[in-house]
């Protein structure tokens, strides 16, 4: 039994379309989503554990946990095939969840997302791991920090997700990114390539290109849950 209850956003009706949000964020980051797809799809997009709406619980906050929370969240609710779209941290968690729990993806979105820390930009990583520092510094003597840096530490010492595991994935899958993304452009198609039925998608944009580009986004999405 899970020690919490996802808060979740549920628009349409049609086959389920599940989106994860990323790190520190919600699932109101997919606005723009939520409002296009919810036309054709049961567009649903919960609020990770401690993020947005969803009480962080006790334990383990990791994600390999958010995708423990992910698969409960499915069987309570009685949602056995969906489609899975994940940015950043979410692109992350729906690897995982896929590679433990194949039966239950028909098609896999990737935005954003990373195998390991070091499939960050140097600049962005090197920065993430001072703040991080500091933080846990901080954290020792205010416990308003504790909340960040658990944030933090998701970024600097996870995903750990190797490569040749992805070819276990043997579903459609869409990995998209933005021309000036977080991501490094090399690691993301090395995830490219390292999954044996994907195609490549990089969109004018930033990390947050879904809601920046939302129309182009959502137009390359949409074609590829539809073909």
């Amino acid at each position: 039994m899970n020690d919490i209850s996802l808060y979740f956003a549920d628009e349409g009706t049609g086959t389920p379309l599940v989106l994860l949000h990323g790190n520190n964020d919600s699932s109101g980051y997919f606005a723009s989503q939520i409002r296009y797809f919810s036309g054709k799809y049961r567009v649903i997009a919960p609020d990770t554990r401690g993020h947005g709406k969803t009480p962080r619980g006790s334990g383990e906050f990791s994600l390999t946990r958010f995708a423990e929370d992910l698969k409960h969240f499915l069987d309570f609710h009685g949602l056995d095939r969906i489609h899975l779209l994940g940015f950043s941290d979410g692109a992350n968690i729906a690897v995982i969840f896929t590679l433990k729990y194949p039966g239950y993806v028909d098609k896999l979105i990737l935005n954003g997302g990373n195998l390991f820390p070091r499939g960050l930009k140097d600049s962005f990583y090197f920065h993430t791991l001072c703040r991080y520092a500091s933080v846990c510094l901080r954290s020792l003597f205010n416990k308003k920090y504790v909340r960040e840096k658990e944030m933090l530490r998701l970024m600097t010492s996870e995903p750990r997700i190797k490569p040749r595991e992805l070819e276990k994935i043997r579903i459609p899958v869409l990995v998209i990114a933005g021309s000036r993304d977080l991501i490094k452009e090399s690691h993301t198609r090395l995830i490219h390539k390292s999954l044996p039925n994907s195609r490549l998608c990089i969109v004018d944009g930033s990390h947050c290109v879904a809601a920046e580009n939302s129309g182009e986004f959502n137009r390359i999405c949409e074609n590829f849950l539809c073909g």
